[in-house]
């Protein structure tokens, strides 16, 4: 037996406070270990979640986490590296619910400037899907008209605003009269109540639309080609109104039109980073200068990350929903029910 001055000491395994996907959609406050950071990854301390559509489908088991991925929910995080304790903003593909995340060093960008860490969380996964499908997908051009699906939405909101500032022509839907205005402010120039309208009549009578950003999926793919331009792209980033439909491949082929399927968060971890890239050299400016600004639906704790499922799940929000999760300096946990517009 090793004497006592001899013997190795135990290293603690530190402990973090995670939310657990328990069962269909439930969602439960656990302590698990801290992630082990493997190679070219680097721990960051959380300070918020971003909340996500994609986190509701993953808790309902419909959207499975890539191999090798966290199996905890959340896919953007704002906080502060451990390492150099640097102000950051992360692009996860699973885990972000949690206090600590392990993240490719490659995902990470700077805090936006004058930003607050807190609201920070809901920018990057919204940013970088705006930006891949937009821009490096869709080829959107100055001049061209955009029809955005879900304007109030966290990918909808920062979508208006995007092509708005490249010069584009931007057309949205929302989901009653009274969000009509608040798209208006963002940048529509025009926008119909989804419920009460028939859309492909009034995009066609608007001119129609050379690039359309999607979240609704198979129930929308005919409609969605019948009001392309020639030359148009639809990308399909979402399958709200289901996962497959009818491809009109006719009027596909006399438009020379395009459909595109994208998703962001499987993606290597080289191509996240061009990404990410592409993002702060187009919407960072932004963000510093105002002109573009993510609406806070609301902030909550950490431990109401059920209820902050609740509010995407039944919709009509104008924006992101975070959730805070670093404790305060008297320590006490962070979260407070807010709204902003």
């Amino acid at each position: 037996m090793a004497s006592p001055d001899t013997e190795s000491p135990t290293t603690e395994k530190r402990t973090m406070r995670a939310i657990t996907i328990v069962g269909e959609g439930e969602l439960e406050l656990a302590e698990l270990p801290e992630p082990t950071p493997g190679p070219g990854e680097v721990l960051v301390d959380v300070v918020a979640a971003g909340v996500n559509r994609a986190d509701l489908a993953q808790a309902a088991g419909k959207y499975p986490p890539p191999p090798g991925a966290s199996e905890l929910p959340g896919l953007e995080v704002s906080g502060r590296r451990r390492d150099t304790g640097e102000e950051v903003v992360a692009l996860l593909a699973g885990g972000g619910y949690a206090e600590v995340v392990a993240v490719p060093e490659a995902q990470l960008l700077p805090a936006p400037e004058g930003m607050g860490l807190i609201d920070a969380a809901g920018v990057v996964e919204a940013a970088a899907t705006v930006v891949s499908n937009l821009v490096l997908e869709a080829g959107m051009r100055e001049g061209e008209t955009v029809l955005v699906h879900g304007g109030t939405g966290g990918i909808g909101t920062v979508a208006i605003q995007l092509a708005k500032a490249m010069d584009a022509r931007v057309l949205t839907t929302v989901g009653s009269d009274d969000a009509l205005p608040i798209v208006a402010q963002l940048g529509a120039e025009q926008a119909w109540n989804r419920r009460i309208i028939d859309l492909p009549a009034a995009v066609r009578e608007a001119g129609g639309a050379d690039v359309i950003l999607d979240v609704v999926g198979g129930s929308a793919l005919a409609d969605n080609v019948a009001m392309l331009n020639e030359g148009g792209r639809l990308v399909i980033i979402g399958t709200l109104g289901g996962a497959s439909g009818e491809l009109p491949i006719g009027q596909l082929m006399a438009k020379r039109a395009r459909v595109i399927g994208s998703t962001l968060r499987s993606r290597p971890v080289e191509n996240k980073a061009a990404i990410l890239e592409a993002t702060r050299y187009l919407v960072w400016p932004l963000l510093a200068s105002g002109e573009l600004q993510i609406p806070i639906h609301e902030r909550l704790p950490l431990a109401e990350a059920a209820r902050a499922h609740e509010i995407l799940r039944i919709g009509g929000h104008l924006g992101k929903v975070i959730l805070e999760v670093e404790e305060s300096a008297d320590g006490h946990r962070r979260g407070r029910r807010r709204r902003s517009a």
